[in-house]
Order: structure tokens, then C-alpha cells, then sequence
């Protein structure tokens, strides 16, 4: 463990030991080890690499053993998916919030301008529906999704 890099990160945006531990969901204690030259765990690893966003090698040292370099390429492959899937979910929430907000000011609308037809249900069904297609890819077909990709590019590789 390259302490001397984690320190380095952390004193380039001027950072305390306090605000990198807060921003990690780490103890201070922990910090303060880790930057004297102890060993981290993987998961402190990644926590750190994740808040300076960067891969766990980077703020390794490079002499570690393969079998560590493997585990740390694993976890950075984690961390990139769970990224992925953050960003998949929060673009999913920011449409739900859209849908809701533009359906409603439709909803009063039609009520103001054109309270005898219901035509604001239009656009509530279609949006909602292309909205729960969504939903269902990001939350319940994600995975099979990708295990589909993956099957299918290695099956086209191997003509």
C-alpha cells in the first residue's frame, strides 16, 4: 500500500484526514493508519479510491503480487459496475420525477381549459408506459441483459 500516494491525493485538494474519512465512511483512526504505512483492506481501498475516483491500483503499490493485482482489477471492475448501475437507477428516478412533475401541470391543464375531455390521459399512458419499460430494464433485466451481450459477442468471436 502506497501511503505516500493516498497522502498525496488527499493534500492535492487540500483535504484533512477528517474530511477524507467523512468522505469515505471511514474512521480518522483508519486514515491515520493507513497513511503511516499499515495495510488496507480491499474494501478501505476501494472506499478511497472510489472518493478520489480513481482505481484501487493507482493508490497501490506497484511490487504487490499478482494474485493482489488480479483482486484489484476484480474490484475495480465492481466498483465501475456499481457506478454504472448508480448512474442507471438515478437516471430512471430523475425520469420518474419528470414524468410526475409534466403529467401533473397537463393534469391542471386539461382540467382549466378543457375540463369535459380527458386528452392529458394520452400522454400519462404513453410516457408511463415507455417510463415502466424502463424501470423494468434498469431494476430486473440488467443483469440477464448483459449475460445475453456477453453470450452473444463471445458466440459471434467465435465464427
Amino acid at each position: 500500500m502506497s501511503q505516500s500516494s493516498i497522502k498525496q491525493l488527499r493534500l492535492s485538494r487540500a483535504w484533512s484526514q477528517e474530511q477524507l474519512a467523512e468522505l469515505a465512511a471511514l474512521s480518522v483512526r483508519t486514515i491515520q493508519r493507513i497513511e503511516s504505512g499499515e495495510q488496507a483492506s480491499l474494501e478501505t481501498l476501494s472506499a478511497i479510491a472510489a472518493v478520489f475516483n480513481v482505481s484501487v491500483t493507482e493508490i497501490s503499490d506497484i511490487g504487490e503480487t499478482a494474485d493482489n493485482a488480479q483482486c484489484e482489477n476484480a474490484l475495480d471492475k465492481q466498483i465501475e459496475k456499481a457506478r454504472e448501475r448508480v448512474a442507471a437507477e438515478s437516471g430512471f428516478y430523475r425520469g420518474l420525477l419528470l414524468y410526475a412533475v409534466v403529467n401533473f401541470f397537463l393534469f391542471v391543464i386539461n382540467r382549466v381549459i378543457t375540463p369535459d375531455s380527458f386528452w392529458f390521459i394520452w400522454p400519462l399512458a404513453i410516457w408511463g408506459t415507455f417510463l415502466a419499460i424502463g424501470g423494468v430494464k434498469v431494476f430486473f433485466l440488467r443483469d440477464w441483459l448483459a449475460r445475453w451481450q456477453q453470450e452473444r459477442l463471445l458466440k459471434i468471436l467465435r465464427k
